[in-house]
């Protein structure tokens, strides 16, 4: 059985989405956020972060990308993401990649902005240069949606959960919606998805 080390609010949103959706039984394990990380809980994520998740065979894994592409590899009857092989795998892989490379690491700079200075009066521009990459960033991928339905592929796939999951975490949302239409379009489709609404409910990402 899995094991998914996550707790609200946090990137185990869409890993908690993939296993609901490939309909695979799965234990839950909240951890909660310790000024002294847990040893255990070290030795699974050895940043101390989430989501964590541990495979059958009781290997562990971290990165929610990583831990989203090798659910889909491994659950290809979920269609969690485009067939290997075909052109919309391709669109998947490069937006994954782009969105943990780019969009993640601009939100932990936004909200865990002391862990990139050593100026303890240097927050705010580390803030403020976070927002604008998380601004450039999603513009790109707000072009990439126009014209379609899904950022990869023809169906719905982990990569538009994923991005759904990044722009919640925008500080201004409704800047966003408005910034991005197509984005906006992608996630009102989203917020109506029963279970997104199901999964919100716990993690509160929009409301």
């Amino acid at each position: 059985m899995y094991k998914l080390y996550t707790r609200p609010g946090s990137g185990g949103f869409v890993v908690e989405a993939a296993l609901a959706m490939a309909g695979v039984p799965f234990e839950q394990i909240d951890v909660p956020k310790k000024e002294t990380p847990d040893p255990a809980f070290l030795a699974i994520s050895p940043l101390s972060q989430v989501p964590a998740l541990t495979l059958p065979n009781g290997h562990s894994l971290t990165e929610s990308a990583a831990i989203c592409i090798l659910l889909a590899e491994r659950h290809p009857e979920a269609g969690l993401a485009p067939e290997a092989g075909s052109p919309g795998r391709a669109d998947f892989l490069r937006w994954m990649a782009f969105m943990s490379s780019v969009l993640y690491p601009a939100v932990l700079r936004l909200y865990y902005a002391h862990r990139y200075t050593a100026d303890g009066e240097g927050l705010r521009p580390v803030k403020q240069a976070a927002v604008a990459e998380m601004d450039r960033g999603f513009a790109i991928l707000d072009q990439a949606l126009a014209g379609r339905d899904w950022l990869a592929g023809e169906t719905l796939s982990l990569a538009d959960i994923y991005l759904v999951m990044l722009v919640a975490w925008h500080p201004e949302v409704e800047r966003a919606r408005n910034a991005w239409p197509n984005i906006e379009r992608l996630w009102a489709r989203l917020r109506g998805n029963e279970l997104m609404r199901k999964l919100n409910a716990t993690h509160e990402m929009w409301a």
